[in-house]
């Protein structure tokens, strides 16, 4: 029986208004590209989604229900897994919450390591991938954080807490909506050739306003919300850098407001990082006026965040467990106890992480750093310098193993 075709999910398409442009530096391009770049072109208008009433076929509906429901069984799975009050429950949202983040920067092609990442966390990576990764984790933790009055400024909070961390950026760009004109796509020397060219910059605070009422919503399903949320704000492209993970720190921040889950972060970013082409054509569907494709494409990577993030769980849980019973000599108040469920969030660790992250004294990090190494839990990888760094090498294995189950899944 042949698929039946998708159906649209109908949302007014962007309309535009032409202004008139002017080369900025034309004596840094060549004649023909000044030339080509002078004079009209279109910027895209928003249109309101404030009171926008979907309209969704049955398979639809039925589809982003299954996938709410699958996000929320991730939730109770990791709740159930290790119980709310574990402590190693904080530091599992915390590495989910780096996973989405190296998974949503690589959508952008800014790659790294597990391991490069957890050593920029404790000041001793100096990759540049890894430290602008690093923004994107500080941005998913803002969007956490302020999760509770979503607005206008709360999105400024996110892109500052992004940006601070990018190598080369005029500090006076982070949390600031821009003050000029950006495109996407083709165009060194002006928007008239781009592919996309988003709304003019005087239209974009009350373009915000708008997606803040949208977002505070209650009669809209939470995933077709976040869908649709994410589209507009990647269509007002406020900033002048960062708006795809600035972005999709919005979704999380929406999924952790409305409910849907509370105890962990969801690595969405992974699941739209299957089909990069596909995401970014949902995109281009949704300015040209069909909802359709990117509410499929967030149920979809919906579905493969709480099947791959109920498994990366389980696999680190294990690791605890392994890690635990390896630990089973030491006295019941030895510090490296302290140091075991903190290892899930933080698997490469120096001293100056566990005094400042953990409070131990510096005998005491050093001691429970010592104890854990000779358990066979820790091994060092830096040798006796001053910068000495310890590593859990099976949960790096995990770590490493779910991004290469990602990579996978996008080849396939």
């Amino acid at each position: 029986m042949p698929k039946p075709a998708n159906v649209r999910i109908p949302v007014d398409p962007v309309s535009f208004e032409t202004f008139d442009w002017q080369p900025r530096a034309p004596e840094m391009c060549t004649r023909a590209e000044v030339a080509r770049q002078t004079g009209p072109y279109e910027a895209a208008v928003t249109a309101s989604i404030a009171g926008w009433a979907p309209h969704i076929s049955g398979e639809d509906s039925a589809d982003v229900e299954d996938a709410t429901r699958q996000l929320v069984e991730f939730d109770k799975h990791a709740q159930r897994t290790l119980g709310t009050n574990h402590p190693a429950l904080g530091p599992m949202t915390a590495i989910l919450l780096r996973t989405e983040s190296a998974s949503s920067s690589q959508i952008e092609q800014l790659t790294t390591s597990a391991e490069q990442l957890a050593l920029a966390e404790i000041g001793e990576g100096d990759k540049a991938n890894a430290l602008t990764v690093i923004g994107n984790v500080r941005a998913m933790e803002a969007a956490l954080r302020l999760a509770d009055d979503i607005s206008g400024r709360s999105i400024l909070a996110m892109h500052k807490a992004l940006m601070l961390q990018q190598p080369g950026l005029d500090p006076a760009e982070a949390g600031h909506f821009r003050v000029g004109q950006v495109w996407v796509g083709p165009g060194e020397a002006g928007p008239r050739t781009a592919d996309f060219v988003a709304p003019h910059h005087d239209r974009i605070h009350g373009a915000i306003d708008d997606l803040v009422k949208f977002i505070s919503r209650q009669d809209v399903s939470v995933l077709v919300q976040v869908a649709v949320s994410h589209a507009q704000f990647e269509t007002i492209h406020p900033f002048p850098d960062g708006n795809g993970r600035t972005g999709r720190a919005l979704a999380q921040s929406i999924l952790r407001n409305k409910g849907l889950v509370g105890s962990t972060a969801v690595p969405i970013s992974a699941g739209l990082l299957v089909d990069t082409q596909r995401y970014f054509a949902a995109l281009g569907s949704f300015r040209d006026g069909d909802a359709g494709p990117i509410v499929r494409e967030f149920a979809r990577a919906s579905r493969i965040a709480a099947t791959t993030g109920s498994k990366l769980v389980d696999d680190l849980v294990t690791q605890l467990e392994s890690s635990r019973t390896k630990m089973s000599r030491l006295r019941a108040d030895a510090a490296a106890w302290k140091v075991l469920p903190a290892l899930i969030g933080q698997p490469a660790m120096n001293t100056r992480y566990l005094t400042t992250e953990l409070g131990l004294g510096e005998m005491a990090a050093l001691r429970a750093l010592d104890s854990l190494t000779d358990l066979g839990v820790l091994v060092e990888v830096s040798g006796r310098g001053r910068h000495r760094v310890w590593q859990h090498r099976g949960i790096f294995d995990v770590l490493d193993a779910y991004a290469a189950g990602i990579r996978r899944m996008s080849a396939g």
